[in-house]
């Protein structure tokens, strides 16, 4: 081939490079989460947890009205692992369906009962059906008492499932509770400044300055006066419903601090500026470009607020000022543990099951929280370390 030939040929086509494809921050966030061992753990255990708590009424576990005095204090027992034991007369049942009319008897009471009687809330009825089901997969066979029993024979195992369902509802509520009143609180009060944000703030350094255990107890008590809770049933408020949104109007104070330093510093940015240019009012902005900015701070904290919440209402419930029986909380538990616990006699399972459910989960609380804190953050290059 000549000088003149090389010279004229055509260029060699080179393939076109695959455009990159973005990745949002919470992919991103996702995908450095997953690289921790530590996080992934504590994450899925969780899940667990919830998941648990949630079919409590479809497992095989002893009803919660069943009193055996004569098993008082009985220790956890593993074998048989399964036992038989009466718990429901299917064929009373269906006859009972068939006459419910004569008898005066509803289908759906039979199942409702052993709940009411032991003076558990009325159950819904997603809990019904789950129930229900419950005595159609096992019958008359339930779980052995691993957990021990207690001072009145009842199963504490199962006692344990049914106060998941409190402790992690009033962590989950309370929490939300505080994250609506902090953001919002936070969010207007750095936004406009001035005399507004100045007004705001010192509101803030007074409630500060006020011992909340002792402003949650006043109110707890008065709550628990037998007029106030006429009232309340009356006009059907629930006093552990007013419990879960009390406790969390504690907690918002920091998150209301958090997100007004966030929201000073993100309102001078560009694109804050170009929306107000562009003529789009003060709520727009804020609930459009100001707080999903702020989102990865909200969820950081909230995971670090659920724990602080159920500590609390641990705490209270230790107290006798929380969850009141026949409803049934962990640290309900832990105080009926605490109060058999004598110098003659120790009956170690009654405190240690029902503080290892609370510290396990307040421990993979925190540590996911702490793992996610890092997951959002760039600046780390793999979150949590080598874990």
């Amino acid at each position: 081939m000549s000088t003149v030939d090389v010279a004229t040929a055509a260029p060699t086509q080179e393939p076109p490079a695959k455009a990159a494809k973005g990745v949002s921050l919470g992919q991103d966030a996702w995908r450095r989460l997953r690289k921790s061992r530590v996080g992934m753990f504590c994450l899925w255990t969780l899940v667990a947890i919830a998941l648990v708590a949630f079919f409590t009424p479809m497992l095989p576990l002893a009803p919660p009205d069943r009193v055996a005095t004569r098993l008082q204090y009985a220790p956890p027992q593993l074998s048989p692992f399964w036992q038989k034991t009466f718990q429901l007369d299917l064929r009373s049942l269906e006859e009972a369906e068939e006459l419910g009319e004569m008898l005066n008897v509803r289908y759906d009471d039979m199942f409702q009962r052993p709940y009411r009687d032991a003076g558990f809330p009325e159950l819904n009825a997603l809990s019904r059906a789950m129930v229900r089901a419950r005595y159609q997969l096992f019958g008359e066979w339930e779980l052995a008492p691993l957990c021990g029993r207690d001072e009145l024979g009842r199963d504490l195992l199962s006692r344990i499932f049914w106060g998941a369902r409190i402790s992690l509802v009033v962590g989950l509520v309370a929490a939300a509770v505080s994250l609506v009143i902090g953001v919002t609180y936070g969010a207007v009060a750095g936004y406009v400044g001035g005399f507004v944000d100045n007004a705001m703030m010192r509101f803030v350094d007074v409630l500060y300055s006020i011992p909340f255990i002792f402003v949650v107890i006043f109110l707890l008590t008065i709550l628990g006066q037998e007029d106030v809770k006429r009232w309340l049933a009356e006009h059907g408020i629930d006093r552990i419903k007013i419990f879960f949104f009390v406790v969390g109007a504690v907690y918002w104070l920091t998150m209301a601090r958090v997100v007004r330093g966030q929201v000073i510093s993100l309102k001078t940015e560009p694109f804050v500026e170009a929306a107000r240019a562009t003529g789009v009012g003060q709520t727009r902005i804020i609930a459009r470009h100001i707080l999903p900015n702020l989102l990865s701070i909200v969820i950081v904290y909230l995971t670090l607020t659920i724990p602080r919440v159920m500590l609390f209402e641990a705490f209270l419930s230790f107290l006798g000022l929380g969850v009141e029986p026949p409803d049934v909380s962990w640290g309900l538990l832990a105080n009926e543990g605490i109060r058999v616990i004598t110098p003659v006699k120790i009956y170690w399972w009654l405190i240690v099951f029902p503080s290892l459910a609370l510290g396990i989960t307040l421990f993979a609380l925190n540590f996911l929280g702490d793992r996610v804190r890092d997951a959002l953050d760039p600046r780390i290059t793999t979150p949590g370390g080598p874990t």
